[in-house]
């Protein structure tokens, strides 16, 4: 699967209060590099207010904002590790929060291969011992090595 992912794509230790607010600096992130279009970072809000993607995994709860592939440039995944958690809304449960800590921010331009990194990113978030390591670690490049591993993601060249 041919996608932008490196270490300029992972932000650590990333301060916010709000959910809105960790989806606006990681998606203008995003809009700098040039991966997505402007239209990104207000698609990407409207669509986690509609539906929410909090996951409360064990031990260390996720998000998995993406919006719809005419907002994207590039097959892109950015990858933020919170400094403290927020709260996200917990997907398919209106009402309920969850203190997300980990957030993958999916940029895709097929609606394919989004279910394809949905379900990869699935067998991550059910590895407790993955999950710990990548909140824990501060080397980018291992982080990405490790989920580069995980999401069978080719870092050079591509399919």
């Amino acid at each position: 699967m041919n996608i932008f992912f490196d270490e300029s794509v992972i932000l650590l230790d990333l301060e916010a209060d709000t959910a809105e607010e960790v989806l606006t600096v990681m998606a203008n992130h995003l809009v700098d590099k040039g991966l997505v279009k402007d239209s990104f970072v207000h698609a990407m809000i409207e669509r986690e207010a509609q539906f929410a993607t909090g996951l409360p995994t064990e031990g260390i709860s996720v998000a998995i904002p993406h919006t719809d592939i005419e907002h994207v440039n590039q097959k892109t995944i950015s990858v933020a590790v919170l400094k403290e958690p927020v709260d996200f809304g917990v997907m398919g449960e209106a009402e309920a929060k969850t203190p997300v800590k980990l957030v993958f921010m999916l940029a895709m331009d097929q609606a394919h291969s989004q279910l394809s990194i949905l379900q990869r990113l699935m067998q991550v978030f059910q590895d407790k011992e993955t999950l710990h390591y990548l909140t824990h670690e501060k080397n980018k490049t291992q982080i990405k090595n490790v989920l580069a591993e995980k999401l069978k993601i080719a870092l050079k060249g591509g399919e």
